[in-house]
């Protein structure tokens, strides 16, 4: 965590390594920028929606735990979605997964990455 003082009378934190880590730990396949982290469609399910495989649903649930952490500390627009996303950790599907890379890529994130 970056804990900056330099304009007065105000203290910024970032976590834009600990970001770029976990950017780095998704598939390739996944690059893209959202605009908001909770879209309309972020709190629907779609129960034709393929299972993850054990290994991807792992990496779901680890990454989840890591959106957690982060917002906590510093990404309080991403709480919401969050949330939603920790309620899917049991049974993830194909769309929650992508949900989760909506929130990863979300135009600030990505933007303050680079």
């Amino acid at each position: 965590m970056m804990i900056d003082y330099k304009e007065k009378g105000k203290v910024i934190f970032s976590m834009y390594d600990y970001i770029n880590k976990m950017i780095k730990e998704l598939p390739h396949d996944t690059e893209r920028v959202s605009k908001t982290p909770a879209a309309n469609h972020q709190f629907m399910t779609n129960k034709m929606s393929k299972a993850l495989s054990e290994n991807e649903a792992q990496l779901f649930h680890h990454l989840v735990e890591k959106l957690l952490y982060l917002c906590q500390c510093t990404r309080k627009d991403i709480q919401t979605a969050v949330a939603f996303l920790c309620m899917r950790i049991i049974k993830p599907d194909i769309d929650d997964y992508k949900k989760l890379t909506d929130v990863m890529h979300t135009y600030e994130v990505h933007q303050n990455c680079h």
